[in-house]
């Protein structure tokens, strides 16, 4: 008589990933197992392809569920943790969003005069840097620049000061303007009013949704399927808990070491800086730049230079030595040559919104790869005649 396995402890601690990956793959023979994975590969990258076309052709609708449903997703790991200690899931998710809009609100209240005093030195930070940075870069280099050179750095300067002035009042136009078209800014409005909605219910229903979604799987192959959806799980929660968490500290570091420094528009530089770093190299060398410009147009003395230079030099070490690897871990786990090209082509095909989707997006596709190819290498064409383990 067969003896089945004892059954783990209540407090015993979860057996590793991939000893629960090979253990589900191995209760299926080697030939289901593969039509499974390709079956479940061809269906995620047809969804994927599906959401951007919804987006292309009703993007007035798909964009409110699209955000509804982010939203839910974001904010289930901490409904599910307040459910677990005894909380109404109802409940759990008016806390989170309660919480969420103190903490919206407190924000907007306090960055919004932040970002306007800073907004309001644009004009002039920019007419400033065409008239006093060449004579700046003359006098510490010891050589003279081509007349040419100054004289389109002040013709570049005056127009984005003209600019820059004349934005509130395009944008008061344009709003005139979009408001005046009765249905698109009703449908606008709407649309945003009924993200927090959606959300809300989402979140509340989320785990009777992937319920749902569970019980329409064949039942042999709900296991295969699930340890898949699992792995898209753990890339897409560590992406946006990554992103999330880099950029806020990163922000901070640059913004205080900014500020120390005396730099104009400190705040908006660090911001920059920080959330551009979702793009590799990006943000860190806009923010460098702009640092500078604003160190030539505030120049106190060397010990500027040093604090703006030890500003960077912490942000990056503490990005690549602490952050990333302690606090964030290996996240999405893609190279940034990957999500430079995946950005530019999303960018191209799909415009703002494929730039948006492009690094979550390239997580899944790199899983569904990394099925792809693993079933390809126990085929006997890889294997040249025996199958794999």
């Amino acid at each position: 008589m067969a003896v089945s396995p004892a059954a783990p402890a209540p407090n015993a601690p979860a057996p590793p990933l991939h000893a629960v990956r090979s253990q589900v793959s191995s209760d299926l023979p080697e030939d289901e197992a593969r039509q499974i994975d390709l079956t479940w590969s061809l269906v995620m990258a047809a969804g994927l392809g599906l959401v951007f076309g919804l987006l292309a052709v009703f993007g007035g609708v798909a964009v409110p569920v699209l955000l509804a449903l982010t939203g839910a997703y974001v904010f289930n790991p901490v409904v599910s943790a307040l459910e677990r200690r005894g909380v109404d899931r109802t409940w759990g998710t008016t806390i989170v969003f309660a919480a969420c809009t103190l903490v919206l609100v407190g924000a907007v209240l306090y960055l919004i005069p932040v970002f306007q005093e800073e907004a309001a030195k644009l004009p002039d930070f920019f007419r400033r840097a065409s008239t006093q940075v060449i004579p700046r870069v003359e006098g510490l280099l010891g050589v003279s620049v081509p007349e040419f050179v100054n004289q389109r750095t002040t013709e570049l300067g005056a127009k984005a000061s003209e600019l820059l002035k004349s934005v509130g009042p395009a944008a008061a136009r344009l709003a005139a303007s979009f408001a005046g078209n009765t249905a698109r800014f009703v449908a606008t409005l709407l649309g945003l009013a009924v993200v927090p909605v959606l959300g809300f219910f989402f979140l509340q229903d989320y785990p009777r949704l992937i319920g749902l979604v569970r019980d329409l799987i064949p039942r042999r192959a709900v296991g295969l399927v699930s340890q898949r959806f699992s792995e898209v799980d753990e890339v897409l929660s560590a992406f946006v808990q990554g992103q999330l968490t880099v950029g806020s500290i990163l922000s901070v570091i640059y913004s205080t070491g900014l500020v120390i420094a005396g730099i104009d528009m400190a705040i908006v530089i660090g911001v920059i800086a920080g959330f551009g770093n979702m793009v590799p190299y990006l943000g860190t060398a806009m923010g460098l730049v702009l640092a500078l410009l604003g160190l030539m147009l505030s120049w106190q003395g060397p010990w500027q230079l040093a604090v703006v230079a030890g500003t960077f030099l912490v942000a990056q070490l503490s990005e690549g030595l602490v952050i990333t690897p302690r606090i964030v871990g290996e996240k999405v786990g893609l190279r940034p040559v990957t999500i430079i090209i995946a950005i530019l082509a999303f960018g191209e095909l799909f415009g703002f919104v494929g730039i948006l989707l492009a690094v979550p997006v390239s997580a899944i596709l790199k899983v569904v790869l990394r099925v792809v190819v693993l079933r390809y290498q126990k085929t006997p064409i890889y294997t040249g005649g025996t199958t794999g383990p």
